[in-house]
């Protein structure tokens, strides 16, 4: 069969036109391979396809004989990407957006076309495919779409009445209707919605407008019996994949058929894709030659057509059954049924079914590969490795290594086995083994090895082999984890690997997941994991688990308990010998108290969750959970904030108790540990101290079985756990019951957990009993729960909670902290005298701590009471609450609270009062005839936790109170209850509006009265008095009590500006007025008359006498729909008269009003050209005061008009402005920007009329300047500082006059100019914006200089210098430069420290000439240099711009060590001594390779030697030395590039070979001496290194020097070569030893720098990932850190402080130096919430260095006052800290004065201290006075010195 022949037709013939020729008929049978083939596959081929696997991210497509490919998430569709990037932008999952596996699912079939196959390792391809149909239909146009067409889509968007699809057809658009689309969301989509992305076989159903329009549909009837058709008009460029075609048989071959279809196309049916049902009979049959077909892929070059006539593929939408072979990795003896050349083998399985092995697996190798074996009938011994769906047949694998594998799949590998494995590479994240042929494992960081490695790279390398323990098999998701700890992989303990493996008593191996307070978690293999309790630690008591033990610590435990089924697991690290007697004896502890029983506790310790106690006696350990410390909810985190260890607490009740079972939380019966989301219990007992419950078992209430109960019980119980559907309750005895949803509450229960939370005290009714079932059903509704009266019960409950609150007082009075022992005694009602430290932004005032440092007194802006307070001034302030959790006294200036009356209450009398301060449980209110302080419960009953929004009360609240006592007790309030919820009288707040101000408070003059009806109308003429007058309006009563306004802008027709026109109306003034508008009470918006709530609004008045006069009067406009409407009528560059409101100090603007309904807003920078105006604002301008202001642009801000001061703000050309610096660049200049959003550029030479070199240093970003606008061109304006600009009046001095072009300045004429660059040819100098002139290196210094370190040393960019113009080209705008003493009269640019030698003038001359002529040299050099090569001469020269700059300074060093004399010789001898030095100073190092023997290029002729032989310069040799060249060969070199004419190489006659001996002899001493003195040259120690050779040599006599390193990074980056830069650091990093940790990184902080500065951010954040993986990783980050500061990279800095928060966050330097650069940056707030954090992060032990490093930085970078403050607060805490004093003596000493620095010394000389401590204070303090005092003031010293040391004597005596 294999050898038979067959002829097949290509395929792909079009009969369309006459002329064309058909195919040839013969192709051999092994093509029918070839067209599916691996080789044959090729990008842009359409195939059909069908899902294999559906993973997150890919799909895995089977295609056909046996190939697969696979599909990116990418793409799906068009719709579908942009989703996801959506997604990743947002962080956070879209809801319309689903997952690959919810729209795909195993056996689809799918259209791929194949986007591009990628080669990989051995030949194998990885092929991607595509499912865009954008991709998959590109082939179709609009035209070419008919009805009846099966296309592929995807879903793009739902809409209304269907679905758009995307079939990728361009300028088609694809709609399915809903009605269309209902058969298949009901069969196949279960009845949801189609989704965005969703793949759908589609039929065209109708096409409109040419292809424009077309409607789909997607039922599974009409898509299976789709029949691809003539009419049609398919073609083989647009045939597609997965279409049925009707065909008819033309060939019969053993391997397959030729089919004809669509009357014009021939293609192929392989032998995989025959029908097997109908195999055989297609040619005796003539029924069977009209058959259905498939297409399956045509080839888009060869138009090679392949199909099935398989019936799977037969009805499309239909997916595949057959998905898996039952015997995958299993290994087979099977027989072979037939062999292809090119493609492989068929073989038939023991079951008859046929499988196919590529040609790749059949062999091990090509080499060994006998295709002779193969015959049919051979029998091979092979494994199946896959299944191809598309081909229904099983994939086989003949080679050695696959046969014989221990792991061919994940499924084999089971957790806790012993594999081996190789490895393959080391990342981050841990190790990579390769333990079989497609199987990978992982072995994280934490399991390389027992301990943490820090270099795990140097104990395993790639190609080891090692032995590995299985932590984790998961085969779906292939993912396998490994250890390799020695201990758990040599450990011949049973290994647990489920659940039902722990048996009691068991010991075993495990490691340490995480380390917690209450104990460790500790896993084994498969996910099983268990906790060790904190008692079963150690025999002793561990206080501190997580510093006893670590992550990643092996272990071995024994198991206490397992429940399986729940999968928990308690263990322990005490392995007893005999467990059964050691719970015995804790049994017999245990029992010796019991359920209900009253019990005093010790506290033990405090954990998050609650207290772990100890019950006296018997000392057995209990719990006592934060929930169950009270009754009150609020009550509990207090009760535990302050109960300490060691307390002991009475009266406790013991719930139940178990014997260490595993139970959740909902069944709370011990001591509960977390582990994960799951809570466990450890043994010991349940402990509760709520008062109700205790009352509820002492007055046996409490039934102790279920017997007991009965419906209609009332019972008082807790919150067990909350459901959705209700809420389980537990009672003191055990039992528990469920309150349903529907009885929990009176009100509608959207979420039970609104209602209730766990712990929570409740009272249940029973409504209903199962005994059987031993359930019960409760009522939480206070409908059914209420007990008695609703008064007294809210009374009780007020009683209780302050008596709790004066507990929690009693506990802080036991502190030793003189300010938790204040709070303590302070109780609402006390009246303080304060003084005011702070007005902050949200209106609210802070006061001065007083006496007690550390107190924190506040008063919200509302208990400001609108008082104007400033800091420093002393207030009356009344105490309202004392916050014991964040230790705050909320206050309040309210004079009526402050002066309270004397006036006698009565008890049980209803008295009004005002809402003033709200907790949790109860609510503080002041009675409004007395000002007396009383408490009133909030709740009416202890179920009464759930308030809607408008039931809750707010501050500034009236309420009805009923008096229970008229004498504040010791909690100083007076006890209340509230009357009716219907007495409560809303506070009136103006709400936010577009027309309100964010922060605008409500004149309390219009709240009162607001309530009384009135029947005024627009109009109206009315006569009121005047009740009180404010700044911007004046409040009238009118008759009958109402209450109107006036508002400035209504008062005096004409407003002279800068009065206040309210100051004309006097308080008790009879007015008359004309009603304009109502203004409503709630939102202070004006209504129009029409509208229902007209009546109850404040009347707006006006007393203009125009308005008053005349009938017609002008009505406030009520009718616009937004506040941009009523600004409409204002037009830019308008006029206008305003009233200042207030200055908004955050925002920076004036809020003033042009009208009662228009608000206007005037930025800062609008308001004045003065700098003093602007400093101080508020001093300029006053609230009330009328202001002529010009309308910028009414639709600048969405409800305010934008007004201006000074003018139009247009920034036109020539006008003047103030604007904000927001950048300052140096050498550059600055940005500044406007309001509106313009911003502009001021040049360096623009900031001011004289230039300095420190120009820019006064400015800082938010500085105010005045700019001049110089052009509007671009959306950049060019501004300018300069005075004669922006001031022309005061005619002040032009230093530098501006210079815009060349024609600006003249020949001679002297200038100053900045420093640009240092260039080949000379010296850069700006001398204007966009003018640069050039000074050669000739004209630039007296001196000749032989580096260039110099002029980059003494000639910065950016340095200031004077210069001569020497000549202007204005055709190619050149200035030429000198800056020479001579020229200029001013100092030469180098100091003559240098001691440099004077250069000549005529060497300059002649300098100059040969600068002028290195432009028409390039042609000579070349013409030289082949020459060069021509001679043998090897040295490759650096290009002409390398060489460029060091020319002047080589050849002044040349000119230096020669004879004056003016032969040809001597010229000639000069070129020579050039040489060297232009080699080596050009960088010759990069084309040298060591080994090469260019030694000739560095030696001088002998005759220059012997002229001048004290002159000669040292020589530097070349990195091609050679310290083995023989000295004969040794010969004077000729220059590598001369300055005479290629004549004179010519012509210049060669050496003679012939010479005398006695010449020979005498030659080879000159190079012996020329050698020693190199030698002695490169052995000074003073030596600088001028080359990278020398630099070379260095580093190798001291490799571990990172000064030397770092050195010779800058050499390369002097050059700007940042390649050669980045080498030298990594040859450092290899180079260094690892025990230099710091030499190592010294030179990694070298490398962040210069990425910083010359590499891409991706470069920087690559390398330094790498040094934080080889350094220790604070130093790395905080290093970067300060590069970036440096940089002023503020923002980039800012969030690497941040993620150095998350991870180093118990690192005191970390908070510090944030903190610092907080400060540095001007965010003083923000540094001071930085503090508060690190206090919170950091172990109580750092607090006092961090506050002491806190207040140094603000004494150095913030406020001295609060660094004093924080600096007084410490000491006061801890008086005897005497590092902080210390540092505290330092800091004033610096910043202080002298009398604050006398105060502090006599301070620390009367504290109690060690005489050692006290000897170091005063002599600090003698050395002072001696330094900064009088003589007086140091005998005073000694005194107090001797009094102390007598003092100290006398007590000895004593």
């Amino acid at each position: 069969m294999a050898t038979m022949e067959e002829s097949f037709p290509r395929g792909g013939i079009r009969k369309i036109h006459k002329s064309e020729k058909t195919f040839q008929q013969s192709v051999e049978q092994d093509n029918l391979f070839d067209v599916s083939g691996v080789i044959s596959l090729c990008e842009g081929m359409r195939i059909l396809g069908c899902v294999k696997e559906v993973n997150e991210l890919e799909l895995v497509i089977s295609l056909p004989n046996g190939l697969q490919g696979f599909v990116q998430v990418t793409e799906i569709c068009d719709t579908y990407t942009k989703k996801l990037n959506e997604q990743v932008a947002q962080e956070e999952s879209l809801k319309d957006l689903v997952s690959l596996p919810e729209l795909f699912s195993p056996g689809m079939l799918v259209r791929c076309v194949v986007s591009s196959l990628v080669v990989k390792e051995k030949g194998k391809r990885n092929v991607r495919l595509s499912l865009n149909p954008q991709k998959v239909n590109e082939v179709l146009s609009a035209e070419a779409l008919k009805p009846g067409m099966l296309l592929t889509g995807t879903v793009s968007s739902l809409e209304d009445h269907g679905y758009l699809v995307d079939i990728g057809v361009g300028g088609t658009r694809a709609f399915l209707p809903l009605k269309n689309a209902q058969e298949y969301i009901q069969q196949k989509n279960k009845g949801a919605k189609l989704k965005v992305g969703q793949y759908l076989n589609c039929i065209i159903k109708e096409v409109k407008g040419s292809g424009g329009v077309v409607s789909l549909s997607i039922g599974q009837s009409d898509v299976s019996a789709a029949i691809a058709t003539e009419d049609q008009n398919w073609t083989l460029n647009n045939l597609l994949p997965g279409l049925v075609v009707k065909s008819q048989v033309q060939e019969v071959t053993p391997f397959g058929l030729k089919l004809k279809f669509l009357s014009h196309f021939t293609g192929l049916v392989d032998f995989m894709h025959l029908d097997p049902k109908k195999a055989g009979t297609y040619f005796s049959n003539q029924a069977v030659r009209n058959v259905r077909a498939c297409i399956l892929c045509v080839h888009p070059r060869t138009k090679v057509v392949r199909l099935s006539v398989r019936s799977t593929f037969l009805h499309p939408g239909r997916p595949l059954t057959r998905l898996s072979c039952q015997h995958l990795g299993a290994v087979l003896d099977v027989t072979v049924q037939g062999f292809f050349n090119k493609a492989g083998a068929t073989f038939r399985l023991k079951d008859g079914a046929l499988a196919y092995a590529r040609l790749t697996h059949l062999s091990d190798s090509k080499y060994t590969f006998n295709p002779k074996t193969f015959k049919p009938g051979n029998t091979h011994k092979c494994r199946i490795i896959d299944f191809s769906q598309m081909d229904e047949l099983a994939l086989l694998s003949l080679r050695t290594s696959i046969i014989e594998a221990e792991y061919f799949r994940y499924h084999d590998i089971n957790p806790g086995a012993l594999v081996k494995g190789t490895v393959m590479t080391m990342k981050s994240c841990g190790m990579l083994v390769k333990v079989g042929e497609h199987i990978r494992g992982l072995v994280p960081t934490m399991h390389l090895a027992d301990i943490l490695l820090k270099n795990p790279e140097k104990k395993y390398h790639v190609g080891d082999e090692v032995k590995c323990r299985v932590l984790l098999c998961d085969p779906d998701a292939k993912k396998l984890l490994l250890t390799l700890k020695k201990t758990l992989v040599e450990s011949k303990l049973p290994a647990i690997t489920c659940y039902a493996d722990a048996k009691p008593g068991l010991q075993t191996h495990g490691f340490i997941l995480r380390v917690k307070d209450y104990g460790c978690i500790v896993k084994f293999y498969g996910d099983v994991q268990g906790l060790v309790p904190k008692h079963e630690l150690s025999a002793e008591y561990v206080p501190d688990p997580e510093n006893t033990f670590y992550t990643g610590q092996v272990v071995k435990v024994a198991v206490l308990n397992c429940e399986p089924s729940k999968e928990r697991m308690l263990l322990s690290f005490k392995l007893l010998s005999d467990p059964k007697k050691e719970r015995v004896e804790h049994n017999q502890k245990k029992r010796a108290i019991s359920t209900g029983q009253l019990v005093d506790v010790k506290v033990l310790e405090k954990n998050k969750d609650g207290l772990e106690v100890t019950v006296l006696p018997h000392n057995i350990p209990a719990f006592l959970p934060t929930p169950h410390l009270s009754d009150y909810v609020a009550n509990g985190p207090l009760l535990f904030h302050w109960i300490q260890a060691g307390d002991t607490l009475h009266r406790v009740l013991c719930l139940n108790q178990s014997e260490g079972h595993v139970v959740s939380f909902t069944d709370i019966s011990g001591v509960l540990w977390k582990v994960g989301e799951s809570w466990i219990h450890v043994g010991g007992w349940l402990l509760c101290r709520k008062p109700a419950l205790v009352s509820s078992v002492e007055g046996g209430e409490d039934p102790k079985s279920f017997s007991e109960i009965h419906p209609g019980m009332l019972l008082t119980g807790f919150v067990k756990s909350i459901k959705d559907y209700g809420v389980f309750v537990q009672f003191p005895s055990g039992l528990s019951g469920l309150a349903p949803k529907a009885l929990m509450s009176d009100k509608f229960v959207t979420s039970t957990s609104d209602h209730f939370v766990e712990g929570q005290t409740v009272v249940a009714k029973v409504t209903n009993v199962d005994k059987e079932k031993q359930r019960m059903l409760l009522s939480l509704r206070l409908s059914d729960c209420t007990l008695g009266d609703v008064a007294a019960t809210r009374l009780l409950l007020l009683s209780q909670c302050l008596e709790e609150l004066q507990g929690v007082r009693s506990l802080m009075s036991n502190q030793d902290s003189v300010l938790i022992q204040t709070l303590a005694e302070m109780t609402p009602g006390m009246v303080l005298d304060l003084e005011v430290q702070a007005v902050l932004e949200d209106g609210s005032v802070v006061f001065s701590e007083g006496p007690v440092p550390g107190l924190v007194l506040r008063a919200s802006r509302h208990h400001r009471a609108g008082q104007e307070v400033e800091p420093g001034q002393k207030k009356k302030v009344v105490t309202l609450n004392v916050d014991m959790l964040k230790l705050e006294v909320h206050v309040s200036l309210c004079h009526s609270l402050v002066n309270r009356k004397t006036k006698k209450l009565k008890k049980g009398k209803e008295y009004q009062a005002i809402v003033q301060h709200l907790e949790e449980s109860f609510a503080v209110a002041s009675l409004v005839e007395t000002g007396h302080l009383a408490a009133f419960s909030l709740t009416s009953h202890l179920n009464d936790t759930f308030h809607f929004d408008s039931e809750k009360l707010q501050v500034g609240q009236g309420v009805s109170l009923t008096l229970k006592t008229t004498e504040p007790g010791a909690t100083g309030l007076l006890l209340a209850v509230e009357g009716p919820a219907t007495k409560r009288t809303m506070r009136q707040i103006r709400k936010d509006s577009e027309t309100v101000d964010d922060d605008e408070e409500v004149d309390p003059a219009l709240v009162v009265g607001t309530a009384k009806k009135h029947s005024l109308s627009i109009g109206d003429t009315v006569t009121g008095t005047v009740k009180s007058v404010k700044p911007t309006h004046v409040v009238v009563t009118l008759e009958d009590g109402v209450i109107g306004c006036i508002h400035a802008s209504h008062i005096l027709d004409d407003v002279p500006v800068g009065t206040s026109p309210t100051a004309n109306l006097k308080v008790g003034t009879t007015v008359t007025a004309r009603v304009i508008g109502g203004r409503d009470v709630k939102t202070f918006k004006f209504l129009p008359i029409s509208h229902p709530r007209f009546i109850r609004t404040i009347p707006e008045l006006t007393v203009r006498p125009s308005e008053l006069e005349k009938d017609s009067h002008t009505a406030l406009s009520t009718s616009a729909a937004s506040p941009l409407e009523k600004i409409k009528q204002y037009q830019t560059g308008q006029t206008v008269i305003c009233f200042l409101k207030k200055y908004n100090v955050v925002k920076k603007w004036l809020e003033v009003d042009v009208a009662p309904d228009i608000r206007g807003r005037i930025p800062l920078l609008l308001t004045s050209l003065s700098f003093k105006v602007l400093k101080h604002p508020d001093k300029k301008f006053q609230i009330g005061e009328a202001l002529k202001a010009t309308v910028v642009g009414p639709d600048s801000s969405k409800a305010f008009l934008c007004l201006s001061l000074i003018g139009p703000h247009k920034l036109e050309k020539g006008e003047v402005a103030m604007g904000r610096v927001v950048k300052v660049t140096p050498n550059e200049g600055l940005t500044v920007s406007f309001p509106f959003g313009k911003t502009g550029k001021v040049s360096l030479f623009h900031v001011s009329d004289s230039y300095s070199e420190a120009a820019l240093e006064d400015f800082t970003p938010q500085k105010i300047v005045r700019c001049y606008v110089l052009s509007t061109a671009g959306h950049v304006l060019t501004l300018s500082l300069r005075l004669s600009r922006t001031n022309p009046e005061t005619k002040s001095k032009i230093a530098d006059p501006e210079i815009k072009s060349i024609r600006d300045i003249q020949k001679g004429q002297l200038l100053r100019g900045f420093v640009k660059a240092i260039e080949p040819h000379g010296v850069l100098l700006g001398l204007g914006p966009s003018l640069v002139g050039l000074a050669q290196y000739p004209h630039v210094s007296q001196y000749s200089l032989s580096t260039k370190a110099h002029y980059n040393k003494y000639l910065p960019e950016g340095k200031l210098l004077t210069a001569k113009v020497l000549r202007l080209n204005h055709q190619k705008n050149l200035v030429e430069l000198s800056f020479l003493p001579s020229d200029t009269g001013k100092p030469d640019v180098f100091p003559a420290s240098l001691g440099l030698p004077l250069l000549k003038h005529g060497e300059r001359r002649v300098e100059a000439e040969e600068e002028k002529d290195q432009k028409g040299d390039k042609e000579k050099n070349e013409k030289r240099k082949e020459k060069q090569q021509h001679k043998g001469q090897e040295t490759k020269l650096p290009s002409r711009e390398k060489k460029a700059p060091q020319e002047p300074r080589v050849r002044k060093q040349g000119k230096r060590s020669r004879v004056e004399s003016g032969s040809e010789q001597d010229r000639e001898n000069k070129k020579q001594k050039t040489a060297p030095s232009e080699e080596d100073d050009s960088g010759v190092e990069v084309y040298y390779r060591e080994g090469e023997e260019e030694l000739d290029e560095v030696l001088v002729p002998p005759k220059e030697k012997q002229s001048r032989p004290a002159e000669v310069p040292r020589l530097q040799l070349s990195s091609g030395f050679v310290w083995d060249v023989a000295l004969d060969s040794l010969t004077p070199a000729l220059p590598p590039r001369g300055e005479s004419s290629d004549s004179e190489d010519e012509e210049k006659p060669q050496p003679t070979t012939k010479k005398s001996k006695k010449e020979r002899e005498l030659e080879k001493q000159k190079a012996e001496k020329e050698l020693s003195r190199m030698e002695e040259a490169l052995m000074d120690p003073g030596r600088q290194p001028e080359s990278a050779d020398d630099f070379d040599r260095l580093v190798l006599s001291s490799p571990n020097s990172s000064i030397l390193w770092l050195q010779y990074m800058a050499f390369h980056l002097q050059a700007t070569e940042i390649e050669k830069a980045r080498a030298v650091a990594e040859r450092a990093l290899k180079t260094i030893s690892f025990r230099e940790e710091q030499e190592k990184l010294n030179v990694w902080v070298a490398l962040l720098n210069l990425e910083n500065m010359y590499g891409s951010q991706e470069s920087l954040a690559k390398v330094f990932e790498r040094a934080v993986q080889y350094n220790e990783p604070l130093k790395v980050f905080l290093h970067l850190a300060d590069i970036y500061t440096k940089s002023e990279k503020f923002q980039e800095a800012g969030e690497l402080y941040n993620r150095m928060l998350k991870r180093f966050r118990q690192k005191k330097a970390v908070w510090i130096k944030y903190g610092a650069f907080l400060l540095r940056r001007g965010q003083a707030s923000a540094s001071h919430r930085v503090m508060q954090r690190a206090l919170e992060c950091l172990p109580t032990k750092e607090h006092v260095d961090v506050i002491a490093k806190f207040a140094q930085l603000e004494f150095q970078l913030g406020d001295a006052e609060r660094a004093k403050a924080i600096f007084e607060n410490t000491l006061t805490t801890y008086p005897k800290r005497t590092d902080v004093w210390s540092v505290y003596i330092d800091m004033v000493i610096k910043h202080g004065s002298q009398k604050e620095v006398r105060d502090i010394f006599e301070r620390v000389i009367h504290l109690s201290l060690a005489p050692k401590r006290m000897k170091f204070f005063f002599k600090r303090y003698l050395d002072y006075e001696k330094q900064h005092g009088t003589e007086r003031d140091v005998q005073a010293v000694k005194a107090k010195a001797l009094e102390y040391v007598e003092a100290k004597s006398s007590v000895l005596e004593d």
